[in-house]
């Protein structure tokens, strides 16, 4: 949106002297919601697909949940209408016109949305969360971490075994680098382009891929730490 490239006091400016651009981007975002989205946990462990239309209804714009949905995230029952308020809020809301969840985008396509005493949700492109979900199965089998020099220092295998939360279950091979043991991860994810090792005591460590189809530590340090295919 072009408003979103002016400065602050420049947009303050423009808010007092009509509300046009605000209602342009409302509806904007009206327009690029329409079609079928993924609403999940976190980390995809429970799915449901919304299929969000342009018509008004006297609760809100029509929507239309998969049969499964109720099951999966029990919340949805309630869902009846969507809309967006403001500029950029999307709201899933119920038949009173009252907000269920309310989403806001985080990055492009991905909107995130908060429950109290639940926890986050997210509502991204049915398509592109298909992609993830691919993407996240090619993830499971056994990888070696290495240094830069491509020395190994540890074994370890990724699994789709559900731990706690949305989280899967990860096993180190024997023999582990002190560092790599200290650590013990006991868990993974996927979660926006990164694998996420999580340890019992709290800790984790971010992976990204790189230019070689291998996955490097994040941070980078001197000495990086690699994660690549193999026994």
């Amino acid at each position: 949106m072009p408003a979103g490239r002016l400065s602050t006091a420049a947009l303050a400016l423009l808010a007092c002297a009509s509300p046009a651009p605000a209602a342009q981007d409302a509806a904007t975002l009206k327009k690029e919601m329409v079609g079928q989205w993924e609403l999940s946990t976190t980390e995809r462990s429970k799915t449901c697909v919304v299929t969000l239309k342009p018509d008004t209804t006297p609760q809100g714009l029509r929507l239309e949940l998969e049969p499964g949905c109720a099951a999966a995230l029990p919340f949805t029952k309630d869902i009846m209408a969507w809309n967006v308020k403001g500029l950029d809020i999307v709201r899933l809301q119920d038949a009173a016109g009252q907000p269920v969840i309310d989403f806001t985008e985080v990055e492009s396509g991905i909107f995130e949305g908060l429950r109290t005493g639940e926890g986050v949700y997210i509502l991204q492109n049915l398509a592109a969360a298909r992609s993830l979900a691919k993407s996240m199965d090619q993830m499971i089998g056994d990888w070696s971490m290495v240094r830069g020099n491509g020395r190994p220092i540890c074994g370890l295998t990724l699994t789709n075994t559900e731990a706690t939360g949305d989280n899967f279950q990860v096993f180190l091979k024997p023999k582990c680098d002190p560092a790599v043991a200290a650590f013990a991860p006991t868990q993974w994810r996927l979660e926006r382009g990164q694998i996420i090792l999580m340890s019992d005591a709290g800790q984790s460590w971010q992976f990204e891929a790189d230019d070689n189809a291998q996955w490097r530590r994040v941070p980078d340090s001197a000495d990086p730490l690699i994660m690549v295919r193999g026994q």
